[in-house]
This record gives structure tokens, sequence and C-alpha cells, in this order.
């Protein structure tokens, strides 16, 4: 029987996207955008890489035969292998909102056709009503920031009056989100944890998707970091996923990074985190060698979107890529006779583009293994037909909402 590791790469968008400018990010392109920066030779006082973006792995998945299809252009500086070893294409969203359930739960074969709940960006982001509710309940003497705001900043303009009030750092973005940004030491892991789990069920009357923790430690501006202890609350996805029919019929569904958070532990049977992109890379391969016959290995790798898309830092971003690609053969030599494995991403977050959310693009969609034959399937038209491609793979009935691509 095969497996099936199912690796999302967190923002990693291929432009291109046919409703983008329904959501102001028309032209907006994450992989194109990053290849034109490395081609023209911006620099990078950090010193993280030079030169044209170099993903030969991906590459030779079909990763720019995917981009052309997308956007009808290849990345600058990235020419065109001679061969490619994998079944490749692209995959459209059709749920509405650009956020990571919405992106992953569609992936999962679960698309959300339901409109989520947001807050203003202008004036105080959360009603009194709710500010009341959170502080009552959660035992907070108020809160900070109130606002839509770039978690790095918004920690670093109140993060001291947070450590002297006890009042947590509150705010929100484009996304259908409240975040909650709390010092480990001074106002505790734990406590920060469980206002959120509070706040999770306050926010449910206004059909927010998610509360996010964003512990961070140090002193002063400039020396607040945020943890590795980030937690995401989210809702149930609307119907049941390819998760759940899989653990359902008594397969192993292993959860790598943030995907139990996302999916709510639904249909989750062994969670695993890790902090940074090259340990979650360790424990989705510590997985596959675990992973049994008719297991799936779902991983999230955070770090695209979280440290370098959100932060507009393209010079990070393109090193991130690389350092991902250059692990790839250490996947390909763990493979058995019937394993399929996908790379694919949940939405955009160009690090080009203006303001710091997320942008609405098509995503790549690669898939290899030892008994697949190299070809594309063009551009799906939405992305629960990933979903149904490790359903079939699997040999589990299949959903609704999608088919397989092999």
């Amino acid at each position: 029987m095969a497996r099936a590791f199912l690796f999302v790469l967190d923002s990693f968008g291929i432009g291109g996207a046919p409703d983008a400018e329904a959501y102001g990010d028309l032209g907006a392109d994450t992989l194109g955008h990053i290849a034109e920066f490395c081609a023209a030779g911006a620099g990078d006082r950090r010193g993280l890489r030079e030169g044209p973006l170099h993903l030969p792995n991906m590459s030779a998945l079909g990763l720019l035969h995917a981009a052309k299809l997308a956007s009808g252009r290849v990345p600058a500086g990235m020419p065109l292998p001679e061969r490619v070893y994998g079944v490749y294409g692209a995959a459209s969203e059709v749920s509405r909102g650009k956020d990571t359930p919405s992106g992953h739960w569609e992936i999962a074969g679960t698309p959300v056709m339901f409109d989520w709940g947001y807050f203003p960006k202008e004036g105080d982001a959360f009603p009194p009503e709710l500010v009341d509710a959170m502080c009552r309940e959660g035992e907070i003497p108020g809160i900070l920031g109130n606002c839509h705001a770039s978690g790095t900043d918004i920690i670093a303009r109140h993060g001291e009056e947070h450590m002297r009030t006890g009042k947590p750092i509150c705010y929100t973005s484009s996304d259908s989100v409240l975040q909650i940004a709390a010092h480990e030491k001074t106002f505790g892991l734990e406590r920060l944890l469980e206002l959120c789990q509070i706040v999770r069920r306050l926010v449910d009357a206004y059909n927010i998707g998610r509360v996010i923790a964003r512990p961070f430690i140090g002193d002063e501006p400039g020396h607040f970091t945020r943890t590795g202890n980030r937690r995401d609350y989210s809702v149930l996805p609307p119907e049941p996923t390819v998760l759940d029919r899989l653990s359902e019929a008594g397969r192993n569904v292993h959860a790598i990074g943030k995907i139990g958070d996302i999916f709510a532990h639904q249909g989750v049977t062994k969670l695993t985190k890790a902090n940074g992109n090259m340990e979650l890379f360790y424990a989705s391969l510590q997985a596959i060698e675990e992973a049994e016959d008719g297991d799936l290995v779902f991983a999230n790798f955070v770090d695209f979107d979280m440290l370098y898309g959100h932060r507009r830092d393209v010079p990070g971003y393109a090193a991130a890529l690389e350092a991902f690609d250059a692990r790839l053969p250490d996947l390909d030599r763990r493979l058995r006779p019937g394993d399929m494995v996908i790379l694919t991403a949940d939405h955009g977050c160009d690090p080009t583009w203006r303001g710091t959310d997320h942008t609405r693009e098509r995503v790549p969609v690669l898939m290899f293994g030892p008994s697949l034959r190299s070809r594309s399937f063009g551009i799906a038209n939405s992305f629960a037909h990933i979903g149904e491609t490790v359903a079939g793979h699997l040999g589990i009935a299949p959903g609704a909402h999608g088919r397989s691509l092999i």
C-alpha cells in the first residue's frame, strides 16, 4: 500500500490568480517578484545570499513550468530545465478569503464557501462588548493595541507597557483573526494560552477563523523576540476533510508544525511541533521513517510566511527557499516504492507587495515519487483536487469537491 507526504510551503504563491483583483492583489506574484529581485542583483547587507534565485530541485520537479502556467512567464534568472521529473501544475483557490485555514482546508478537500467575519481597519478593531468580555472572563486589566498591525511592529511599540501593566497586546490583520501577544515570563505562557482559549469561545459569535497566541521574550524594544510557542486556535472545518476520512479508515495522519492547530486537531492522529523550517523538515523526515502503509504526513513550513512574507523580507525569503530546496534530496532518498510527495502552498505573501498581508495567488503543485511519470496536469480550478489526489493515492473514498490529479 502507498504512503503520501504533503508539504505546504506556507505562502509560496506563483501569481496569476483569476480573482486577484477582487482582493486588491492584481499582479502579486511571490515567486516571480523574489526571482526578479535576485536576478537584478539587489543586495542584502546580512550576506544571506547572492545572485539569481537558485532552486534546482524544485525546478526539476516542474516549479518553473508551473509558474509559467500560472502567470504566463518564467521567473527571471531561472532557466527552464531540460527535463521535468514529476507531475506538476498550478492550482487556483475557490475559498473565500486568503488566509491560512481557508487554504489548508481547501487543500484537504473542503473549500470555504462562506464569508468569514473580519474586524474593521479604521478606529478600534474590536467592539467594546468583546473587549469587556475579554477583560472580565480573562481577568486582565485591559488590552493594548486594538488595531490592525504587523506583529513585530506592535510588540516593539507596546512591549514595555505590556510588561509594566499586564495588559496583553491584541491586534488583527486582513485575515479573520484575533492575535494576542504577551511576554512569556512577565505574563506567563500558560496564562496566555488560557486567555486565547477564552477568547476563542468569545469570538465564535463574530465568525472569526482563528485566535493566535503570540508569546515573546526580551526586555526592551529592539530586543523583543517572538518564540516558537505560538498556538493557533481555529474553528472546525465546515465538513469532514481528507484527514477525517483517513483517520476513520484507520490510517495515521502525522501533523507536523501548525497543521494540528489549523484543523483544530480534527482528524489528526499524531502531532509533532517544531520551530523553524529546518527543524520542521527534520521532524517530517522522522515522521516519514515512522509512517506505515496508508499513512499521510502533512507538514506546514511556516517561516516562509511568518518570518519573510509578512515582514517583506525578500532576500530572507529567497535564502529560505534555497535552503528548503537543498534538503529535498534527503527526502527523496527516504521514499519507498508507491510513495508520493506533494509540494504546494496555501496562498501567497508577496514580499514586494504593499502592506504586510497575504496575497491572492495561484500555488504550485509538484508531485513526485518512484512510480509517478512526468507530465503536466495544467491548472486545477481548486486546491481541493490536491486532497483528492491524496485520497485516491491512499485508496480511500473520494470527497465531494475535487478529483485526483494523477
